[in-house]
């Protein structure tokens, strides 16, 4: 049975997740900064709105401080994901890891620093990060697991029953890649488009009733991307133009973290969303001129700080 885990990566995800299982789990956490982690130890980490919660954890920048776990969710973001892979390289061999970033390419990752069982995870929930030891629990939607590899679908139905124990929502599936690439195309489209145009995820993205407006543009975006997924043989599990759609009429504005870091003006996840979706049309021969001239323009902003 999970009865230990340990989440590498202390942001928003990081963190809803920490706060939750420490509920019905050992928890620990593997942050990037020694500051943060020694915030944690001394005040612990607190889940405000959908979720009221006072977690006690045991945190350290230091893979080798931290005690052995059964079950290790790396929701680090994109541009930490090597640095923090090979941190944990030769470290837990009893562990099973669970990746949770978006796009693909998270496991082929985490496999080239060791060989634990890998879970593939994709998560939709959200939060709003107020300081190192507060974050607040916005959107409550369902994280999804599947095996990688040869990874039993019973270690993933654990790991699915533990998270929804701790009062988040979770659904194991035999086979997570129909659940991925609709969250691909839905991140790919939605994330680019918030980057380059300055907008939070709002009714904007939806709206095609005038020739200019922006929905336009997104539903081609998502439909380059499901040429992709047709070429590769993936049935996706929902519609990611209908996921765009409902997501709009929630009431609130999200501001995707893609977004986010333009405005911080910090490396984006483009690589691992947009140029996986990018790399994986140019493998199946699929043309996507839209997609391709976000990845590139996304790319050139961050070189423009510079």
């Amino acid at each position: 049975m999970i009865q230990r885990v340990c989440i590498i990566g202390g942001g928003v995800i990081g963190s809803l997740f920490a706060g939750h299982l420490a509920q019905v789990a050992e928890v620990s956490v593997l942050t990037r900064r020694r500051e943060h982690a020694d915030l944690l130890n001394a005040e612990g980490l607190r889940i405000s709105g959908r979720s009221d919660l006072q977690a006690r954890v045991t945190a350290s920048a230091d893979p080798a401080a931290i005690p052995a776990f059964d079950l290790g969710i790396v929701a680090t973001k994109a541009t930490g994901l090597e640095a923090a892979a090979a941190a944990m390289a030769g470290h837990f061999p009893g562990a099973t890891m669970m990746t949770t970033l978006n796009g693909l390419g998270a496991e082929e990752v985490v496999r080239r620093h060791g060989d634990w069982p890998i879970i593939s995870a994709v998560t939709f929930m959200s939060g709003t990060r107020h300081a190192d030891a507060h974050v607040e629990y916005i959107l409550d939607t369902e994280t999804w697991l599947g095996p990688y590899e040869d990874t039993p679908f019973a270690r993933v139905q654990e790991a699915a029953d533990l998270i929804n124990r701790s009062g988040l929502h979770a659904q194991a599936l035999p086979d997570l890649r129909p659940a991925q690439w609709s969250k691909l195309i839905f991140n790919a489209t939605v994330n680019a488009v918030a980057a380059v145009t300055g907008l939070p995820h709002d009714p904007h993205f939806a709206a095609e009733a005038a020739p200019t407006d922006l929905g336009h543009l997104v539903h081609d975006l998502v439909d380059e991307g499901k040429a992709v997924a047709a070429a590769a043989g993936i049935a996706l599990r929902d519609d990611p133009w209908q996921m765009n759609v409902l997501a709009t009429r929630r009431g609130s504005a999200h501001r995707p973290s893609m977004l986010e870091d333009m405005e911080a003006r910090r490396p984006t996840e483009i690589d691992l969303i947009t140029g996986a979706l990018v790399r994986e049309a140019a493998r199946h021969g699929v043309p996507v001129p839209l997609h391709t001239a976000l990845y590139r323009l996304v790319k050139a902003k961050e070189k423009s700080w510079s």
